[in-house]
Parts: C-alpha cells; sequence; structure tokens
C-alpha cells in the first residue's frame, strides 16, 4: 500500500518549500489535505508527483508549486468567505477550506461536480459548498466575498465576477498570453480591481474565461 502521508511530506519538502513558500497556514493546509484522494483513480498513486493531474477535456489539477504559491500569494484567513471558480476535482476546495471559514466552490462539469461533492463530504470537509453551475456566473446570492480563487486559467475576468468581490478583498487568478503566463492578485478598492504580478505560471484556460475574438474589418 502507498505510503501518501509520506509522498505528501516529501511534496512538501521538496516542490513546494524550495519554491519560496513559508507561510504556516499554506504549508499546514499542503500537509494536512490529501491530494491522492481528490485524483482519479488512474492517477492517485502519481499525486504527489512534480506536475498537474490532467482531468481531460482540457482541464486538470495544477501542480503542488503552482497552488501553494497561489495560494500564498492570495493569503485566505480564518475569517474570510471564499468563492473559487473551478473546483475541478475538489482539491484546492479543501485547501481553501482548510485555511478560510468557508468556501463556495463552483464547478460547471457535471462529473466533476459529483465526484468532488463525494470527496469533500467523505473527507468530512463541513464548510465547503460545491454549486454545480456556470464558472462565469458566480454565486451572487451567496456573497459578497473576501476572497475568489481561480486555481486554473483565465484571459479576462467578467465584471460580474468581481462585483462579488467586498472591498478590500482578494482575486487570483494565472493570467494567459500565448503560451506563457503569470499568476496576479487583484484587491478591490474604489470598486475597482488593481492587479500585480505574483509569479510566472501556466494554465488550460478555464470555461468562459477566453477572451472573446476581435474582429478586423
Amino acid at each position: 500500500m502507498a505510503d501518501f502521508i509520506q509522498r505528501r511530506v516529501t511534496m512538501v519538502d521538496t516542490q513546494v518549500r524550495p519554491s519560496d513558500v513559508t507561510k504556516f497556514p499554506v504549508l499546514d493546509a499542503m500537509l494536512t489535505v490529501p491530494r491522492e484522494v481528490y485524483a482519479p483513480d488512474a492517477a492517485r498513486d502519481v499525486a504527489y508527483a512534480d506536475g498537474p493531474i490532467p482531468l481531460g477535456d482540457g482541464r486538470q489539477v495544477l501542480d503542488p508549486r503552482a497552488t501553494a504559491k497561489l495560494l500564498q500569494a492570495l493569503e485566505p484567513r480564518p475569517s474570510d468567505l471564499v468563492l473559487e471558480l473551478g473546483a475541478s476535482t475538489g482539491y484546492t476546495t479543501a485547501l481553501l477550506a482548510h485555511m478560510a471559514e468557508a468556501v463556495v466552490a463552483i464547478e460547471e462539469d457535471e462529473d466533476l461536480a459529483r465526484d468532488a461533492e463525494a470527496a469533500l463530504s467523505e473527507q468530512g470537509v463541513d464548510n465547503a459548498a460545491l454549486v454545480q453551475g456556470a464558472l462565469t456566473d458566480g454565486s451572487p446570492k451567496h456573497g459578497p466575498f473576501d476572497a475568489i480563487a481561480i486555481f486554473g486559467g483565465v484571459e479576462q475576468i467578467p465584471d460580474a465576477l468581481t462585483e462579488q468581490l467586498k472591498e478590500g478583498g482578494h482575486i487570483g487568478a494565472i493570467f494567459m498570453e500565448g503560451a506563457l503566463g503569470e499568476a496576479r492578485i487583484g484587491v478591490k478598492a474604489g470598486g475597482r480591481i488593481t492587479w500585480r504580478m505574483a509569479f510566472n505560471a501556466t494554465a488550460p484556460i478555464l470555461p468562459g474565461f477566453a477572451r472573446a475574438p476581435s474582429f478586423a474589418f
């Protein structure tokens, strides 16, 4: 039987800490939440490898390094209500739930949403609600939110989502420009989002977050 606890420790020691992730709440979450439980059966044995977990149809679970660095940059607090867009398998939902007071996680793929909800329930994650629906809708009825987490690629973020963020709240995502990308953190002040670059990263663009094609005449 695989020693997943030791693999989790090794992941943190060899992938997360060397990537300048030093904040205890992030390290504690990465050491506590069982990544293998939220991986498809065929990928459980490689859940702690240095890379993303492919899910098909252009979806993936981010690699441990990018996941931890985005968590650290976003800085969810124990009192925060967090909106997650693109819950996929529920792994990042569980990490956020470990750090924040409550999480509302949106997943539009019906199969992923069902499996994520089952895994979260099995693990006793009772401060996270999984909502199946379009990612770009968010969940206005549960907001406004202290933080919005997007563990995936975007080219643009609709105003309808940033309107669900509280004044002073944080939002994090991986912005893609072609094959290149960078994680950015935005802070809402005066009703506007001011972005800063956090670190280099790439991820497939999530459904609904591609920039609309422009036409030249």
